[in-house]
């Protein structure tokens, strides 16, 4: 009995399960379909588990998503592609529920599986599913069906695809908004697949009639695709039909349409070419980055840049820089945010002499803006306008405000500069960072918050690096070992964070003669936070420092420390000490 029972024993289970009050077992149960299908074989797939699938639709949201994805990549399990079609009927069913996302993923599966479909399979049952969807009463199959049109109409004959070109139009024009906004969505897929001259009648007649539509949020998703759709067309054809529309909805009466055209409008420029970007796209650009709403000169102020790239220098500063002086002083904090992240980028395009004249003016009253995101944003991009100014200037225009933020009462801010210094320093040299900067990394090292104490240890590392174990010697060394007696103990540990990020820059010599004995003497201090951080920076040295070293100096004195009355100390020091032992077997 229990052998005529066994084949069954799988989608018995499978049943169960699905049908069991605990999402978590029907979430399994459903992960589990490809082991379910390998163990029932392709033929009970195809007749007992898909149908079984399809009757069982109406679940939780997270168990139809997951039926969904495991569906999209079940094409081996039914026994390939020649059966692939035996797939549609239940995703087609899912194509309808309410869940946006159980929906997107149902389209998502479809398409995968139409794409490697035979062609006749297309034609026979892939098609019609779309049609089937396109009909459906309910607007959500229809919303379904718009993403679904790519993959059926390449393979369809000459009189099925004027059909679907019929079906699609339709589409765009339902009565539901949201059907509308999903085949807008996809329009410029399914404008990728048709030939040339369907694209300049039936495509570019549908996407007219969208730039009418009565809702801003079709028109804004017929901005994004704007760009994409003039590529596909001819230059000429691009001038003539694409670009009045741009200009019109860099007017439109909603501010969510002006603010897509104004993210979108820089990718326009390659498809309409330079004389009609020079004539039509730079007054619109112009209107949108002096628009009334602060979110449109938002997204206008974030692509000032890309759009400078495209254009020639002499139009960018005439007609674009006056913009930007006026962005970098408007009232909304978040326009001169935006502006701030991507202004130096505009150096390049505009070259040394209009940079140094108009840029760096500009860049400078930001600097100094009452917002800390405007700051941190423009000392992110320090090293952009240094490759264009040279150094010289460099120094002379920013150091007065580096030092202002190198004290600004945002930690933000000063830990942004600490961050840039050692480029700043590798950019400046040696001898101008000793005259100006050196006293700044010093003073870091004292500040009230631990990020800047840190953050300026690793500073400290990364300039030994840079100008090499001598000159960290003469000008960091000293003051950083001076520090180890001052009187908060925080500030005596951020001294051992240094000393064990200095060390392997420094070298086995100078972290024994200079750095090991400050570290040995710090054992005996008094409060046990710096006892057990001594512990741990001597367990740092130990792979620089000789074996010698290691055995008559840091040995005793970590012996020492898991003999304190305080469990942290002995246990980093125990563990400092096993990682010794492990060494020396080793060695």
């Amino acid at each position: 009995m229990a052998m005529v029972d066994e084949p069954l024993y799988p989608i018995a289970v499978l049943i169960d399960e699905l049908k069991n009050a605990d999402i978590q077992l029907r979430l399994n149960s459903i992960r589990r379909l490809s082991t379910i299908a390998r163990a029932l074989g392709e033929e009970r797939t195809r007749n007992e588990l898909i149908p079984f699938l399809s009757e069982n639709n109406d679940d939780d949201d997270e168990v139809l998503l997951a039926m969904t994805e495991e569906l999209g990549v079940f094409i081996p399990y039914v026994g390939g592609l020649e059966h692939a079609c035996v797939l549609l009927p239940p995703l087609e069913t899912l194509c309808t529920v309410e869940e946006t996302r159980v929906r997107d993923k149902a389209v998502e599966s479809l398409c995968r599986i139409g794409s490697q479909m035979k062609e006749n399979d297309l034609i026979n049952w892939f098609i019609p599913l779309v049609k089937r969807l396109a009909s459906g009463e309910w607007f959500t199959a229809r919303v379904s069906a718009c993403g679904l049109f790519h993959i059926a109409y390449p393979s369809a004959p000459e009189m099925l695809k004027m059909e679907l070109r019929a079906i699609y139009s339709q589409l765009c024009q339902d009565d539901m908004p949201m059907v509308r906004r999903s085949a807008t969505s996809s329009l410029w897929k399914f404008s990728a697949t048709v030939e040339p001259v369907h694209l300049k009648n039936d495509i570019m007649t549908i996407f007219e009639n969208l730039t009418q539509d009565d809702q801003d949020s079709v028109r804004l998703l017929v901005v994004e695709g704007c760009a994409t759709l003039g590529k596909l067309l001819e230059p000429q054809e691009c001038i003539a039909r694409i670009l009045p529309v741009i200009i019109s909805f860099s007017q439109d009466r909603s501010w969510r349409v002006r603010y897509m055209v104004a993210d979108q409008l820089y990718e326009l420029c390659h498809a309409v070419g330079p004389e009609p970007t020079r004539t039509d796209l730079v007054p619109a650009y112009m209107r949108l980055l002096r628009d009334n709403e602060a979110e449109v000169r938002i997204a206008a102020a974030g692509k000032v840049t890309k759009f400078c790239q495209i254009l020639n220098p002499e139009l960018a500063i005439h007609h674009i820089l006056p913009c930007v002086k006026e962005l970098s002083l408007d009232s909304s904090q978040h326009v001169r945010s935006a502006l701030a992240s991507v202004l130096m980028g505009m150096a390049p395009v505009l070259g040394k002499d209009a940079t140094i004249d108009q840029l760096l003016p500009i860049f400078l009253s930001l600097l100094k803006d009452d917002f800390p995101d405007v700051r941190l944003n423009i000392i992110s991009k320090l090293d952009q306008i240094n490759q264009v100014i040279g150094t010289d200037l460099l120094s002379q225009s920013l150091l007065p405000a580096i030092v202002e933020l190198a004290e600004d009462r945002h930690w933000r801010v000063r830990l942004a500069i600490i961050e840039y210094i050692p480029l700043l320093a590798s950019q400046l040299g040696i001898k101008f960072f000793d005259d100006e900067l050196g006293a700044l990394c010093m003073q870091w090292l004292q500040d009230k918050v631990y990020s800047i104490r840190d953050a300026a240890a690793n500073n400290l590392k990364r300039l030994a690096e840079e100008f090499g174990p001598d000159w960290a010697m003469q000008h960091l060394i000293p003051q950083v070992l001076e520090m180890i007696n001052n009187s908060h103990y925080l500030y005596r540990m951020t001294v051992l964070r240094a000393i064990s990020l200095l060390a392997p820059a420094m070298g086995a010599e100078i972290t024994y003669s200079k750095l090991l004995p400050v570290v040995i003497s710090a054992s005996n201090d008094r409060v046990p936070n710096v006892k057990f951080n001594v512990a741990k920076v001597l367990q740092s040295l130990i792979p620089i420092v000789d074996h010698s070293v290691v055995e008559k100096t840091i040995r005793p004195c970590l012996v020492e420390l898991s003999e304190d009355p305080d469990v942290d100390v002995r246990f980093s020091a125990n563990q400092a000490i096993h990682v010794i032992d492990h060494v020396m077997m080793s060695s």
